[in-house]
């Protein structure tokens, strides 16, 4: 499992682009994540899925309503990843009301979240493999503060807790 003081690894995450741009079109577009984190302090946390009971209720909904928050105390971006695909993810973003305060990252094939040694399974509850809950504070593509919730738990990775560990840049 990744660790305070690691390297992000390389892997590319999908988000879904609402409006085209520079670089970006219409639609899933992928990012490399070391590329994406170079310089700049970022807020990433997981979750087992989108449109799930914790996750909609609760962690993205204290990730948006914190957002400006983790900005004045020197975050650059704020990402919420899943193993989920980028459509998913753009349409899980709409309903959570996440434009401007956290992108919806895609890591429909888990390969990011297996790098951070972070998988569940949870084919059981017919889920397959999905990203245990978790936050992380990483500056330059370096982990800074990492919180792995304990399965079933919902204490440590949530907006508020993890805005109480930070201090400006």
């Amino acid at each position: 499992m990744i660790q305070v003081g690691d390297k992000l690894p390389g892997a590319t995450l999908f988000e879904f682009v609402e409006d085209e741009r520079a670089g970006c079109t219409l639609g899933p577009n992928g990012f490399e994540v070391q590329a994406l984190t170079a310089g700049k302090r970022v807020v990433i946390f997981g979750l087992p899925g989108a449109f799930t009971p914790t996750c909609s209720a609760k962690h993205v909904p204290g990730y948006v309503e914190h957002a400006e928050r983790f900005f004045a105390a020197g975050i650059d971006e704020i990402w919420c990843v899943s193993v989920n695909d980028a459509f998913v993810m753009g349409a899980w973003g709409r309903d959570q009301h996440t434009a401007g305060k956290v992108r919806m990252m895609a890591d429909g094939s888990a390969a990011f979240t297996r790098a951070l040694g972070l998988e569940q399974d949870l084919s059981a509850r017919g889920m397959g493999i999905r990203s245990q809950r978790y936050a992380m504070v990483v500056d330059g593509g370096v982990v800074k503060a990492l919180f792995v919730e304990a399965p079933g738990k919902f204490e440590v990775s949530d907006a508020a807790s993890l805005l109480a560990t930070l201090s400006p840049s």
